[in-house]
């Protein structure tokens, strides 16, 4: 049998993290089976556990990978040349939401409070965007209000702090709407 590349591994997981995601979504964390991702990915039970040792292994694979997602495009948002303004980088982030991964998302929050290794993972990860929001929210001030850094920084903390709660506010929201109402106009 040939060996699987490195470039090839990570696009397996990726499509078994892909195919947990759906089905913690639509099932929970709880309720859904390794038997229920192998029939989502197509792939074979033996392909999965190549790849993730067990399922708690593939529900922290899975929670980083939704979470990381969010934090790559604020990332975005505070590198570029014109930083949106608070408003504006709010209405991206809402609407960028995807309500499948608002799902996981939440149902993570609610595993970090007794699984240690997914703590790590969620309180990493709004860490960083709490930063990236900020650092945005600085980035426009500088460019707009043309602060010094130092000032900017300062100026940048409770506004930052209120477009990420608006933001994770309306994440709770998504998640909390059945997918008869995501499609309702």
């Amino acid at each position: 049998m040939p060996r699987l590349t490195d470039a090839r591994k990570e696009l397996r997981r990726a499509q078994i993290t892909e195919a947990a995601v759906r089905c913690f979504s639509r099932n929970g964390l709880e309720r859904t089976s390794i038997a229920d991702i192998t029939a989502e990915s197509g792939l074979s039970t033996g392909s999965i556990y190549a790849h993730y040792r067990n399922k708690a292994e593939l529900v922290q694979a899975s929670a980083h990978a939704v979470l990381a997602k969010r934090a790559e495009a604020l990332g975005e948002y505070a590198g570029s040349d014109a930083p949106p303004d608070p408003d504006e980088l709010l209405a991206r982030l809402i609407a960028g939401i995807d309500p499948v991964e608002a799902r996981v998302g939440v149902q993570t929050w609610g595993e970090a409070t007794n699984n240690p290794a997914i703590h790590g993972i969620v309180v990493d990860t709004i860490d960083r965007m709490r930063a990236m929001v900020h650092d945005s929210v600085t980035a426009w001030l500088v460019k707009t209000e043309h602060l010094e850094s130092a000032e900017a920084q300062e100026r940048a903390t409770p506004i930052a702090h209120r477009v990420q709660s608006l933001y994770l506010a309306e994440l709770l929201y998504t998640a909390l709407q059945s997918p008869a109402q995501e499609t309702a106009p």
